[in-house]
């Protein structure tokens, strides 16, 4: 096992590049291969923005007290876009990575090993704020959704979708290790998203769901992350319809940051730089 994980400036043809200079480049190198690969792109930037077009198009009526359907919907989308890449994608992609020996032949460089994190969070970071962009242009020009009108909604965008960004791609990184293989990466990871989607209130209204199906959401992050955006679009009397008689934004910032913290010490524990086979 290679000790060679100073971050002390690394040396190339152009001369000494320090710490930052090597993950912003890691992370532009992640962007690109991302946007390179079409699978990557439909997947994780186009599905949401194809969801919302088909539900908002189906039900466009009111859920009540003047409030459309795409009002509440887009709040789902916008979550599960942020849980597609920061956990689905990384979940699937690194394996793949380890299968090629990538992985490998990245832990036999000079390079310090954070790079190859940073360079990944980079990444999920640049799409992430691209598909919300995306997704409530899409709402605003095609359904009219009204976007927040106060700071203070604006702020509660940002730190829930940070929050929730970083719990998924932590995540999304542990959970990168449950794959036996590359080709089977997606069969394992697919199921556990798709699950977590229709149980939290993504395409459903939350309420309206069997309570044991709630109660099992509220384990996870992504349903603390629709809440969390619904105090964001939604009027503020609609906190009283919540299971817990409002928003809860101080549960939802304590949930998360809860579930980064179990999945830094996932990461810590069981991330591998090698395929069984390899040792």
């Amino acid at each position: 096992m290679t000790t060679q994980t100073r971050t002390a400036p690394t040396t190339t043809a152009a001369g000494p590049v320090g710490p930052v200079a090597l993950g912003l480049r890691q992370g532009r190198l992640e962007v690109r291969q991302f946007l390179r690969s079409r699978e990557s792109v439909v997947f994780t930037m186009a599905f949401p923005v194809i969801m919302i077009l088909i539900f908002a198009s189906i039900f466009s009526g009111e859920i009540g007290g003047g409030v459309k359907f795409t009002q509440y919907f887009v709040t789902g989308m916008i979550a599960t876009g942020l849980m597609t890449v920061g956990f689905q994608s990384l979940a699937i992609q690194i394996p793949i990575e380890r299968d090629r020996g990538v992985l490998k032949r990245l832990r036999g460089t000079p390079m310090p090993k954070w790079v190859y994190f940073a360079g990944k969070v980079i990444m999920v970071a640049v799409i992430g704020v691209a598909e919300t962009v995306l997704l409530l242009a899409v709402a605003v020009v095609l359904f009219d959704l009204r976007l927040p009108d106060t700071a203070g909604r604006w702020l509660t965008l940002g730190w829930v979708s940070a929050l929730g960004i970083t719990a998924c791609t932590l995540c999304g990184i542990a959970f990168s290790s449950l794959a036996r293989s590359g080709r089977s990466a997606s069969a394992v990871v697919t199921p556990v998203a798709l699950v977590l989607q229709f149980i939290s209130g993504v395409f459903f209204v939350f309420t309206s769901l069997p309570t044991w199906m709630q109660q099992v959401a509220a384990l996870f992050p992504l349903k603390w992350m629709c809440q969390g955006l619904r105090s964001v679009f939604l009027p503020e009397s609609f906190g009283a319809q919540e299971p817990g008689g409002s928003f809860e934004l101080g549960r939802v910032a304590l949930v998360l940051a809860v579930w980064c913290v179990i999945g830094l010490l996932l990461c810590l524990t069981t991330f591998r730089w090698t395929t069984k086979r390899d040792g």
